[in-house]
């Protein structure tokens, strides 16, 4: 079977198109603030920190921190000396007293499934179900039925024959000799590395059936003799091999919130060799967390579905840091995504 070249980019740009759907459900969480909460009138009385805001308001944190993130990122919130406040747009616009409220323009919108959703999200924690249909399972949970763990993957799948050769033509391999793509899904980040770097070689860990899918679509693209696939589950520490210099999180840690991906860390850090290096790539907040503003949007969508969000550069330092990795780096690829690189020290 031909190999399937992972070398090129497409002639056009599609980011455009990646910003549509990984963007939907940012308006959905701004129509339930203004239409299901009237947040904006509240926080024009009360500027608060995210505490104040989460004990005022009855919220959640992780939730209540995508959403201040996204409407910082929107110009509708400013942070200052540690509060947040409205800004003078939202203020004028967003508070119920002013005579200029566009709130009930919004009203009709506030029956939205998901803009439902994020109320209860809001207010739990809880993830809601995928896309918010009633009769699917939240995302975890679906993950472990084969119609959605195909349909799911295959939609990675698709993302990442754009997303995986940008990223691989970001990092330097030099020196390094095997990689270990955790809860790599289709292998695709996997088959674009090693297609990019042929000195290297590739493990996929991922949980069944999606193993079974990685098998199949490795073998299609012709890619079986440079990467392999183990079944395991990626928060068991002795579930990963401990012979790769490598090891990659692709838009993987953005599902989990900060005890799981500290565990995550943390189990790669013991399993990788020393003077190894740590690949993240995702969708990463800025420092400051008021942007960009796509990325803000995308968090949006998986703070609804998933247990986690996108990260913010600081966050992921810190979150590094703890788990004894050093010399972070970061730099963009393609679609608003990134790399972020670390290295466990040598012995």
């Amino acid at each position: 079977m031909s190999r399937l070249d992972l070398t090129q980019a497409p002639k056009t740009d599609p980011t455009f198109i990646y910003r549509q759907r990984d963007g939907l459900y940012g308006v959905d969480l701004l129509t339930a603030a203004v239409a299901r909460l009237d947040f904006f009138s509240w926080l024009a009385k009360n500027p608060s920190d995210l505490a104040g805001i989460c004990a005022g308001c009855g919220f959640q944190e992780r939730p209540a921190d995508v959403m201040l993130t996204l409407f910082c990122a929107m110009g509708l919130v400013e942070k200052r000396d540690g509060k947040f406040h409205v800004s003078a747009s939202a203020a004028e616009h967003l508070v119920s007293s002013s005579p200029f409220n566009l709130a009930p323009y919004y009203a009709s919108l506030k029956e939205r499934p998901i803009a439902k959703d994020y109320e209860s999200v809001l207010r739990t924690g809880r993830t809601a179900n995928w896309s918010g249909l009633k009769d699917e399972k939240a995302w975890a949970q679906a993950m472990e039925t084969e119609p959605f763990a195909s349909q799911f993957t295959a939609a990675m799948d698709c993302r990442g024959f754009y997303l995986g050769p940008a990223m691989a033509k970001a990092i330097d391999t030099r020196g390094f000799t095997r990689l270990l793509d955790i809860g790599g899904g289709s292998g695709i980040y996997s088959c674009a590395i090693t297609a990019n770097h042929p000195h290297l070689h590739a493990t996929v860990l991922d949980k069944s059936p999606v193993d079974k899918l990685a098998r199949k679509n490795i073998a299609d693209r012709g890619y079986s003799d440079r990467v392999e696939v183990v079944a395991g589950d990626m928060f068991i520490t002795s579930n990963l091999p401990t012979d790769c210099d490598l090891h990659l999180y692709s838009n993987l840690l953005h599902d989990w919130d900060f005890a799981e991906v500290r565990k995550l860390l943390a189990n790669s850090f013991a399993a990788l060799k020393p003077g190894g290096m740590l690949i993240v790539h995702d969708a990463h907040i800025n420092e400051d967390k008021d942007g960009p503003l796509p990325v803000t949007q995308y968090s949006a969508l998986l703070m609804h579905s998933t247990e986690g969000k996108c990260y913010s550069l600081g966050e992921m330092r810190e979150l590094l840091t703890a788990a004894g990795f050093t010399g972070m780096h970061h730099q963009p690829t393609a679609a608003d995504r990134s790399i972020i690189t670390a290295q466990k020290p040598k012995a």
